[in-house]
C-alpha cells in the first residue's frame, strides 16, 4: 500500500488494506478531502485486473474508467450552466431541444432530465457500442423515443439514456461536447485527472478492467443484489433489462475506441484523485483555490427530487438535481451527502455538513448496483474517523 493519510484518519487505511486481504480487491485508490486539502491519499495492487505479482503497478497516478460514477460528473455540468445563466431548469427540454418533442415529451423539463423523470430510460430499438459513440445517433434515437411514462409524473433510472440526455442538452446551449466543457471549465481549473471521451496522450495511465468474485470466505462482507432485482433483470421485457441494455451488446470498456467515447453516463475514466478533487471543489475551495458551486447551486444538487420505488432500479431510491442521495440502496456519508456509485465498484460524493469529499477507484467490478462493500468498508472508516 502507498500513499498518505492524516492523522486521525488511520481507520480509513486499514479499511482499504483489509479490501485487499478479505474482499477480493486486485488494484485500487482512495482519495479523502477535507475543507479543501487532501487527507487520504492511497493506492495499491496492480494496474490490471488481471495482473499477476509482476504486472506494472498501480501508481499514484493510475486512471480507471468509473462507469456511473460519470453521471455525477455530467449533472453538475448542466447545474453549472443553470448557474451561469445559460440553462433555465424550469424550461422544457425542447426549449433548447425541439427534437426531443416528439412522441409525447413536449412537457418534460430540465430538472425532469437531471432527475431521472424524463420517461425515456429505454430505446426500442437499441444501439450497438459503435452507433452509441456517435453523439448525434444518441440523441436521434432519444428524441424519437416514447416516454414509458409521462415526463416528470415518476423517476427511474437512465441507466444508458443519461449521456445523449445530458450531452446533447450541453451541446445544444454551448456549442461544445459534455467531454470538452468538463476538460475546459471542470477539470482544468480544478486541477482534476478526469475525462470523458480520454485523449490519446492519456491511455497509457489506464488499466485494464474486469469483473470479478468476491472471496466466499469474506462472509458478513459480499452483498448481492436484492431477489426482486435479480428477477427484473434477468427478464428481458423488464424496465431493467432495457435500461442496460439501451447498448448492445455491452460495449468492451477495455476498447480504445468506447474509452475515447464521449458517453457521461457510463464511461468517465478518472483518478481516486481527480474525482474526489472535483467534489471538493462543489462544495468549497480547493487547497485554497477553486471553487465550482455557489451555496446555492449545492443546495439544488443535493434536495431531494426523485424519492422512492425506482421504476427502473425497483429499489428505493433518492436523486437530487442529477446526484444520488444518501439512502439505504446508495449509501453514502450522512443524510445531506450528494454524489453517484459506479455499478461494481467506484463511488464518489460530497458531504457538505463534514466539508468531505470521497473517491474510491477500482479494476474489478464486483456482483452489485449501487453499494460495492469496498468502498462501503471505506465509508464507514471516514465516518469512523470523523467521530
Amino acid at each position: 500500500m502507498h500513499g498518505t493519510v492524516a492523522e486521525g484518519f488511520e481507520p480509513v487505511g486499514e479499511a482499504f488494506a483489509a479490501n485487499f486481504a478479505l474482499r477480493g480487491e486486485r488494484g485500487a485508490a482512495v482519495a479523502v478531502y477535507r475543507d479543501g486539502h487532501r487527507v487520504v491519499d492511497l493506492w495499491a495492487g496492480t494496474r490490471d485486473v488481471d495482473g499477476t505479482a509482476d504486472s506494472a503497478p498501480w501508481e499514484r497516478g493510475t486512471a480507471q474508467i468509473v462507469r456511473s460514477a460519470t453521471k455525477g460528473v455530467a449533472a453538475a455540468v448542466l447545474l453549472l450552466l443553470h448557474q451561469r445563466g445559460e440553462l433555465d431548469l424550469d424550461a422544457p427540454v425542447g426549449t433548447y431541444w425541439p427534437e426531443f418533442k416528439a412522441a409525447g415529451k413536449e412537457r418534460a423539463l430540465v430538472r425532469d432530465l437531471l432527475a431521472h423523470r424524463a420517461g425515456v430510460p429505454v430505446l426500442d430499438r437499441p444501439l450497438t457500442p459503435e452507433q452509441a459513440a456517435d453523439p448525434v445517433l444518441g440523441a436521434d434515437a432519444v428524441a424519437a423515443q416514447a416516454p414509458v411514462w409521462e415526463p416528470g409524473t415518476d423517476h427511474g433510472y437512465h441507466a444508458q439514456t443519461y449521456s445523449w440526455l445530458t450531452g446533447e442538452l450541453v451541446r445544444r446551449v454551448t456549442g461544445r461536447t459534455i467531454g470538452e466543457w468538463i476538460a475546459r471549465e471542470v477539470a482544468g481549473p480544478v486541477r482534476a485527472d478526469l475525462w470523458v471521451g480520454l485523449p490519446a496522450g492519456e491511455s497509457g495511465r489506464v488499466g485494464r478492467v474486469g469483473q470479478v468474485e468476491p472471496p466466499r470466505t469474506a462472509t458478513g462482507l459480499r452483498t448481492r443484489p436484492k431477489r426482486s432485482v435479480a428477477e427484473a433483470y434477468a427478464d428481458p421485457e423488464s424496465l431493467t433489462r432495457r435500461a442496460f441494455a439501451a447498448i448492445t451488446p455491452l460495449p468492451d470498456e477495455n476498447d480504445p475506441a468506447y474509452r475515447a467515447a464521449v458517453l457521461p453516463a457510463s464511461n468517465g475514466i478518472a483518478t481516486a484523485d481527480g474525482l474526489a478533487r472535483f467534489y471538493a471543489a462543489l462544495i468549497g475551495e480547493v487547497d485554497g483555490g477553486t471553487r465550482l458551486f455557489t451555496p446555492r447551486t449545492m443546495e439544488l444538487a443535493r434536495t431531494e427530487h426523485s424519492a422512492g420505488p425506482d421504476r427502473v432500479l425497483v429499489a428505493p431510491t433518492r436523486f437530487g438535481l442529477g446526484p444520488m442521495l444518501h439512502s439505504p440502496a446508495s449509501p453514502l456519508l450522512g443524510p445531506g451527502s450528494f454524489g453517484h456509485p459506479g455499478r461494481g465498484g467506484a463511488l464518489a460524493f460530497a458531504d457538505p455538513d463534514s466539508a468531505v469529499a470521497f473517491a474510491y477507484v477500482t479494476n474489478g467490478f464486483q456482483p452489485n448496483v449501487t453499494a460495492d462493500p469496498r468502498a462501503q468498508a471505506l465509508v464507514h472508516a471516514v465516518r469512523a474517523s470523523l467521530a
